[in-house]
């Protein structure tokens, strides 16, 4: 599949339509071997309805074959039927154009034969006519012209298969140097986009760190004040005091120890997700690591825009315990969807003003061997013509600057990298806004 989809973006991008046509059949047939129905006739219809003047060609057969399929195990007996007989009136009319075009080769055949047969005739009772030295020079000249004929067409032949030749190579050392160009500027969008998400996320730790920082200073400039207090008591020999201050020092120190560790364990962790990626999966705390992407990107959104606010919440099942992924690459999806789920909050937010009151739902549950990971918002949602094509690179609903369309489509890798599966919902029909979106993630438990 995501051969395909470097393959049809090129395609569309060099403007070889035979070749989308073919590619989109392609993506129809994948879908149907892997029982993904609408899928299936999404690409099939895209091939049937194109502008294709010539309606014979193998790509056309079998997206026609796919939809009468498809149609029919979806119960759409219409549909089937019609896509069926056609699939059959191509059949039919390919057999029957094969059979007379093979009649007419007989026929031709035989006329041919007859015509040689006639000029054999006439060529003997010519040769009887003329003298044998006449006949011989004709015969002579004859095979002098044809030799010069044949060798003037050759010669002409020759030329154009090497101007064909030399065009080709021109064009394939063009093509070349626009894959390298187009791998070139994809490496730099995919270092954008991974640049682009580290920068939120370490906005997001640093503001994950500043709040029991805070605490730490604050209580221990009080503690500062409690020690001189005690002081002064003792030097009045006011022991009651003295204690009292002390207990209220203890208690200080106590919380300090608390916000201190805090802001150790958010360092500890985050240097945990930040090392190398290796590849290599390990048990990890889908619970925690939701959470804590949750926080960071919220986090990182409020410090662009003091203004933003969103109410989070959380509904995580406690008894999934840890399954072994790639936390760096887990967490980076995480981000992303939050990312997209705070925007669009935030998009509706301007629509409709402070009656709206924007939240982000994330959820975890264990069902059988597979553990479910859901990030629901209550925003815009997402146009319906465009959501099955929100997973392909540099496709993106967002404005101009403000998205390079990898995020959802870097994301869709990670999840198939991890045996997954990475689905999305939304209720959003035409230009009106819908009630929200919901982002669904499949990891084998």
């Amino acid at each position: 599949m995501t051969i395909y989809r470097e393959a049809i973006h090129l395609a569309n991008q060099n403007q070889f339509f035979w070749d989308t046509l073919q590619i989109m059949s392609g993506i129809s047939t994948l879908f149907k071997m892997q029982n993904k129905r609408d899928s299936s006739i999404y690409y099939a219809q895209e091939v049937v309805q194109s502008k294709d003047p010539f309606r014979q060609h193998e790509a056309y057969f079998e997206a026609v074959n796919n939809l009468g399929q498809m149609y029919k195990l979806t119960g759409n007996t219409d549909s089937a039927l019609k896509y069926m007989e056609i699939s059959h009136a191509i059949s039919d009319s390919s057999k029957n154009v094969k059979k007379n075009r093979e009649i007419l080769n007989n026929s031709f055949n035989e006329k041919i034969k007859q015509r040689e047969i006639i000029s054999a005739q006439e060529k003997y009772k010519s040769k009887i006519q003329f003298y044998a030295v006449v006949g011989g020079l004709l015969i002579m000249l004859f095979i002098t012209v044809m030799l010069w004929n044949n060798n003037r067409h050759r010669k002409k032949a020759y030329e154009l298969l090497q101007n064909q030749k030399e065009e080709t190579e021109i064009q394939k050392k063009r093509v070349e140097e626009a894959m390298e160009e187009l791998k070139t500027t994809q490496a730099q969008l995919i270092q954008s986009e991974k640049m682009a998400s580290l920068g939120e996320l370490t906005t997001g730790i640093a503001h994950e760190i500043q709040n029991p920082l805070n605490f730490v200073n604050n209580f221990a400039d009080v503690n500062t004040e409690l020690i001189d207090e005690a002081e002064r008591a003792l030097e009045q020999d006011d022991k009651e005091e003295s204690k009292k201050l002390m207990a209220a020092v203890r208690e200080n120190e106590e919380k300090i120890k608390y916000h201190g560790g805090r802001a150790d364990a958010i360092v500890k962790s985050m240097l945990l997700h930040s090392r190398t990626n290796t590849g290599q999966k390990e048990p990890t705390d889908i619970n925690a690591l939701a959470d804590e992407y949750l926080r960071l990107a919220y986090h990182g959104l409020r410090a662009k825009d003091k203004a933003f606010n969103a109410i989070m919440k959380t509904e995580f099942d406690a008894g999934i315990g840890k399954i072994k992924v790639i936390s760096q690459d887990i967490g980076r999806v995480l981000l992303n969807l939050y990312n997209n789920a705070f925007y669009a909050v935030t998009e509706k937010q301007k629509m409709q003003g402070s009656d709206f009151n924007p939240m982000v739902t994330v959820s975890t549950k264990k069902s059988g061997n597979k553990i479910l990971i859901t990030v629901k918002d209550n925003g815009n949602g997402i146009p319906k013509q465009v959501k099955d094509k929100i997973f392909q690179p540099f496709f993106t609903t967002k404005p101009a600057g403000q998205g390079t369309g990898l995020g959802l489509s870097l994301s869709y890798d990670i999840v198939k990298s991890h045996g997954g599966e990475i689905n999305v919902e939304s209720n959003r029909d035409g230009e009106s806004p819908g009630t929200g979106t919901k982002f669904s993630i499949e990891l084998p438990g």
